[in-house]
């Protein structure tokens, strides 16, 4: 399976895999009954956020390259 770089994505590509995910995580809570617990679904998107790799440049880094092009 080929990795999709976000960045490869058109705008409608993006909006299309965001829906898809809400749709499951909806989906998900549902079959729960909607009784997760605020600290529940807290602790469900600090295990799903992305973090970028160690390394990486930061937002302002990226910003200024940008702007010096």
């Amino acid at each position: 399976m080929a990795t999709e770089r976000v960045g490869d994505m058109t705008i409608e590509e993006l909006k299309e895999l965001i829906r898809k995910t809400v749709r499951e995580e909806t989906r998900g809570f549902r079959k729960l009954g909607g009784k997760r617990s605020v600290r529940e679904v807290l602790n469900s998107i600090d295990r799903h956020r992305w973090t970028p790799p160690p390394g990486s440049p930061t937002n302002l880094e990226l910003l200024r390259e940008d702007r010096d092009r």
